[in-house]
């Protein structure tokens, strides 16, 4: 039946209509030899009479066109085309081009399946949306990020700030990769079950030069167990075009209990989480815990700042000051004793455009919450000629709660250098 109705709507059928059929044409007016058949051609003898289409043709670029274009009556003297099978066929273009465009979308996702089946390591080498992936037996976790134009300062090099939230991004994305991401923050399932979560109590970062706007860098990240309840979390910052070394980073972590916010020790569950991922290395930076600070208050401090309060928006998920908020008020703490206290007339030039942090060292001794006020402190510890005569400045930092008596936040120090001096150096090694 299908086929003979496909046939019927092409070429007329000569066999006469049902009488039930002629009846109701009869009675909506038809009439007889005026009527048209449900496939809107009917018999006659001198040839075929198209009925007019009720609905306007389409057009495909400019050009009006229909169904049954190309069909022409007889009783129509002026008409040319003739009456072929191919003239009598529907436009099929529209339907072979979406046919055409699916072939292709499923070839080319059979060459992609077949692409990651046979080079699973070339696909991960590009990891095209920078989520990360795992290297070194399962041990590392990388990442790579490109330097934004808003993560840089005024001489288009990458803010401490901008480093420091790559570190943070890696470690997160590195416990969500192996899948031990709970429902907090960096916290994995027996962490979470037990409401802990993790906190710095220490970080060392050294940088050798800061990636510029637009490089792509690469960081490495990987954990070690430290003593008997901490972990030590390493990274490593890479040029990714020329494999340079740029940053090298270490910290120390511990837990701690989210209602009573106490320390804890590692319970024995949470334990056997995370250490089929620690690995025997000694840290990328080296321990300086040998090395003394003198204590000094308001009254020996050669620049103090009261009044820091956090912003909402300076809080992480564990509701206290996420951890690089400290670096900023220590950074602007320095930026504003240089060029004051130190009495520099060419500053801000001095600092901004002939100097930069070469390392930072912040030891985190309590939270800070959203009312805490702070206050800011900062001494000169002493300058150092290296070999280009240019001078390095060491500063160290406390932030604390204001008034008296108040709890120690972070303690730090920082040193300064000109910048290029690396740069510099090895020029004047190569020539020497």
């Amino acid at each position: 039946m299908v086929a003979t109705a496909a046939t019927a709507s092409l070429f007329p059928i000569s066999s006469s209509q049902p009488e039930s059929v002629a009846k109701n044409s009869g009675k909506h007016g038809g009439g007889g030899q005026n009527t048209v058949d449900m496939h809107g051609i009917k018999p006659k003898s001198r040839g075929l009479q198209v009925k007019t289409n009720a609905q306007a043709p389409t057009k495909v670029n400019g050009t009006r066109i229909g169904v049954m274009d190309g069909l022409k009556s007889d009783d129509n003297p002026t008409s040319t085309a003739p009456r072929t099978f191919i003239n009598q066929l529907p436009d099929w273009s529209m339907l072979l081009a979406a046919i055409t465009t699916i072939f292709l979308a499923a070839e080319k996702q059979w060459m992609m399946l077949d692409w990651k089946t046979k080079r699973p390591d070339m696909l991960s080498d590009l990891d095209p949306f920078n989520f990360g992936r795992i290297v070194e037996d399962g041990f590392v976790f990388r990442q790579n990020f490109s330097i934004r134009s808003y993560e840089i300062g005024a001489d288009r090099t990458a803010s401490v700030e901008t480093l420091m939230n790559h570190l943070q991004e890696t470690a997160l994305n590195h416990v969500k990769h192996v899948g031990l991401l709970g429902d907090g923050f960096g916290s994995t399932p027996e962490m979470c079950k037990k409401n802990l979560f993790w906190v710095v109590t220490k970080m060392q970062v050294l940088v050798d030069r800061y990636p510029t706007w637009g490089d792509m860098v690469q960081v490495d990240t990987w954990v070690a167990a430290s003593g008997k309840n901490g972990m030590r979390r390493d990274w490593m910052i890479r040029d990714c075009k020329t494999g340079d070394i740029l940053t090298r980073a270490s910290s120390n972590w511990v837990m701690m209990n989210k209602v009573t916010r106490r320390l804890s020790k590692i319970p024995d569950e949470v334990r056997a989480e995370i250490v089929q991922y620690f690995v025997d290395t000694p840290p990328i930076v080296d321990d300086d815990n040998n090395i003394k600070l003198p204590k000094f208050d308001d009254k020996t401090a050669n620049h103090v700042r009261n009044g820091l309060t956090p912003k909402w928006s300076d809080l992480d998920v564990n509701q206290h000051v996420n951890n690089v908020k400290y670096v900023g008020w220590i950074l602007e703490a320095s930026f504003f004793f240089l060029f004051n206290d130190l009495k520099w007339k060419s500053a801000p030039q001095t600092i901004v455009e002939k100097y930069e942090l070469a390392s930072m060292t912040l030891e985190y001794r309590r939270e800070c919450m959203k009312d805490s006020v702070l206050q800011s402190l900062t001494s000169l510890l002493g300058n150092d000629q290296n070999a280009l005569g240019d001078s390095h400045v060491d500063c160290q930092h406390l932030l604390r709660l204001e008034g008296g008596g108040g709890g120690e936040i972070v303690k730090g120090r920082t040193k300064w250098r000109p910048k290029n001096a690396n740069r510099n150096k090895g020029i004047e090694d190569e020539s020497g």
